[in-house]
């Protein structure tokens, strides 16, 4: 049987493994992909909480599905600006990029 806790268990890794690669990589891309996966371990704990706490109401899937939401207009708006960078810069590193030197 699958419990709480191994929801939450697989929540964890997959937060930790979002946050390694947007602390360690040094690509703009992978550090969108680190968020992507944070919050998607975000999604996983709302659905599970509310599935094992009030499985009556839709309050966790209401909330996971704003977060994908907020998730999908942030990457547009992210990618957007990742692909002007690169188009002046042909640069995408975090860590070369500097917006007070155009």
């Amino acid at each position: 049987m699958i419990g709480l806790t191994h929801y939450l268990i697989l929540a964890a890794l997959l937060f930790s493994i979002g946050l390694l690669g947007a602390i360690a990589k040094r690509n703009a891309i992978s550090v969108f992909m680190g968020i992507e996966l944070m919050l998607n371990s975000v999604n996983i704990n709302f659905v599970a909480f509310n599935h094992f706490l009030h499985p009556q109401f839709l309050a966790g899937q209401a909330f996971a599905i704003f977060v994908i939401v907020v998730a999908a207009a942030e990457v547009s708006v992210g990618l957007a600006i990742i692909l002007a960078l690169y188009r002046r810069r042909a640069n995408t590193g975090v860590d070369e990029l500097d917006l007070l030197k155009w």
